[in-house]
């Protein structure tokens, strides 16, 4: 085993890094505002620059390993980046990019199946044999992990939870569907049904906020925010039927979501008296960062 492990959690608006040591004990980490989210040449010279400034961390002379959370997958056959919500990376070598950037291999997985593994392997998920994990911040995505094991499927695309189209009639998704769950669940698509509808633009933190304070149009627009949860959540849990499922990202630090979000998503699950727990991440809402440095190489 290698002595240290570098992970980078490569998201839309944020990366982080952090460095573990042999035993897991964090030795570093950082997070920056992401570079190049519309160009890929400024995105691949950024994540190669964070990664070298990030080796000059370990020891000299100690040998350590590197994986990568992107918000998309790595196409099994042309190896290519595929449904990635930064959409500049679809359709290039990201991988083989980098691998030759820094002369050495790299892992790279989906940022929710690290998020998945990463919960699975020591946060709430532990206890469980099927864990359903799911990343709700800027974009929304899924992971399944069965006996600490990430499911990836023949096409890469297992978990892809959030892009099943669940409003034909709904906001056209980058994917080019409408109606997917991350249009309805996610803190930008909140934003832009918020703007939408109200003609005004509020963050997600600020709807929150808000529907706290019992404003009438921020208490609207939670309230469908909680309800499309619900509904997203209980269509999962009727195929699914999970062990347990565990929420990340930064909107999994919204309180509501395991009271009202989770009795609502119980009332649209086929079976009445679903007991499947719904669990706030114990790792923390960048919990892939580490899940991305257990599955380096």
């Amino acid at each position: 085993m290698k002595p240290y492990k570098i992970g980078i959690d490569l998201g839309g608006t944020k990366t982080e890094v952090v460095i573990l040591g042999q035993d897991d004990t964090e030795q570093y980490r950082k997070r920056v505002p992401t570079q190049g989210q519309n160009d890929y040449k400024v995105l691949l010279d950024f994540l190669h620059t964070f990664i070298r400034d990030t080796m000059q961390h370990i020891p000299e002379g100690d040998d350590f390993s590197i994986g990568i959370g992107i918000p998309g997958a790595i196409d099994p056959e042309t190896h290519l980046v595929q449904n990635a919500n930064t959409t500049c990376l679809i359709g290039n070598p990201l991988q083989k990019d980098i691998e030759s950037l820094l002369d050495r291999r790299v892992g790279i997985d989906n940022d929710a199946n690290c998020f998945t593994f990463a919960e699975s392997l020591k946060g709430n998920g532990k206890d469980y044999n099927l864990v359903f994990g799911i990343i709700m911040g800027t974009g929304c995505g899924g992971g399944i992990c069965i006996d600490k094991h990430i499911r990836k499927g023949p096409n890469s695309i297992a978990g892809e939870w959030g892009h099943f189209s669940v409003d034909p009639n709904g906001s056209l998704c980058y994917c080019g569907n409408r109606g997917c769950v991350e249009t309805k669940i996610s803190g930008s698509g909140v934003e832009m049904a918020f703007y939408n509808t109200f003609k005004k633009k509020l963050s997600m933190q600020e709807i929150v906020k808000g529907y706290r304070a019992n404003d009438p149009a921020c208490t609207s627009a939670f309230n469908q925010f909680l309800d499309d949860f619900g509904r997203c959540l209980g269509g999962l849990l009727s195929v699914l039927d999970p062990d347990a499922v565990v929420l990340g990202g930064g909107l999994s630090n919204i309180d509501e979501l395991y009271t009202i979000g989770t009795e609502r998503a119980r009332g649209y699950a086929f079976h009445r008296h679903t007991i499947t727990p719904i669990l706030k991440n114990r790792l923390g809402d960048s919990a892939g960062v580490l899940g991305a440095a257990w599955i380096g190489v």
